[in-house]
């Protein structure tokens, strides 16, 4: 039986009855750096405003990458004094007050918040809004206080809300949105250790059904790529459409055809056998880890393909 698969990135250490804590970006809770429009504000001062709230989620243990961006770090930007000072050249001193938030995007919530006021002097205004904001320090006291806070109410969201997460993502999937679903239910992060337990218990089912949906996708994909090219280079992109189905997924006797159609097709034309290079399960590995990890993936695709929400950080002063 010719079993393929691609389920990649496994995730070390994951078993639903003896949960361990890891330490990759996906097992602790991640904010995403939201840049508001900020009158005024030039732009190679917000890329620098990006940059810094990327540093300060770093540095406090809530970097990497969010599956679910809704959990955001951001920041309002005052400007207290600006001085031309008469110097040959002519410098700009500013002053500015710089207000971070840790919050949820999606409901609006404000989490937490710490103020810190930066000095900066440059050759001109953008200048000087760049050495303000290089000045304040990502690890300073009252930064660290605002995103602990912060991840201590996103943890305290999820362990509130599960059941509402698990009978939406129930919802989604029966209208047939197993993308949506998965990403609902792999955004809990595993520091909620009840919730991910019962997360995990229900990603299964669903994501059963997502595999078989992409099968016949892929499959659908695969015959036609086939039907048009039915030499080398279709062989080619008939291995590439079919890597990463689910091997237990309803339609792999259809693919299991297809693979010996063309490995036969591909044997007359070649007289020798084809060498299919797709990605195969690995047997050594347990399959209910690797569906996980699939469906985390899943999750991310969807979470990244979906516009950044937008937050009037007035309304959070």
């Amino acid at each position: 039986m010719f079993f393929v698969a691609g389920l990649i990135g496994m995730v070390s250490g994951l078993v639903a009855q003896n949960y361990e804590s890891k330490a990759d970006d996906y097992a602790r809770i991640a904010l995403h750096a939201y840049v508001p429009n900020i009158s005024g504000m030039p732009e190679a001062a917000r890329n620098m405003l990006r940059n810094k709230l990327d540093q300060i989620a770093t540095q406090t243990g809530a970097g990497g990458n969010a599956i679910n961006p809704r959990f955001i770090i951001t920041a309002n930007v005052t400007v207290l004094s600006k001085d031309i000072i008469a110097t040959a050249p002519p410098m700009t001193a500013m002053t500015l007050e710089v207000t971070f938030y840790v919050g949820d995007a999606q409901t609006k919530t404000k989490y937490a918040s710490a103020s810190i006021q930066a000095k900066g002097v440059g050759t001109n205004e953008t200048k000087a809004y760049i050495e303000c904001l290089k000045n304040i320090k990502p690890t300073a006291p009252e930064l660290k206080n605002m995103v602990e806070t912060g991840k201590r109410k996103i943890i305290e969201y999820y362990n509130s809300q599960c059941d509402f997460i698990l009978k939406k993502a129930e919802s989604l999937a029966s209208q047939n949105r197993y993308e949506e679903a998965l990403f609902e239910l792999m955004s809990v992060p595993d520091v909620c250790k009840d919730c991910y337990h019962n997360v995990l218990s229900a990603v299964g089912p669903i994501y059963k059904k997502y595999a078989d949906k992409a099968c016949v996708e892929k499959l659908n994909a695969a015959k036609a790529a086939w039907a048009g090219q039915p030499n080398a280079d279709g062989a080619q992109q008939v291995a590439k459409l079919l890597s990463g189905i689910d091997p237990e997924a309803a339609c792999m006797p259809e693919v299991n055809a297809l693979v010996e159609e063309v490995k036969a097709k591909m044997l007359e034309l070649e007289k020798r056998d084809w060498d299919f290079q797709m990605k195969v399960f690995d047997s050594a590995v347990d399959l209910e880890k690797q569906r996980i990890e699939a469906a985390r993936q899943v999750g991310i695709a969807f979470g990244n393909n979906q516009p950044e929400q937008e937050v009037n950080i007035e309304l959070w002063k």
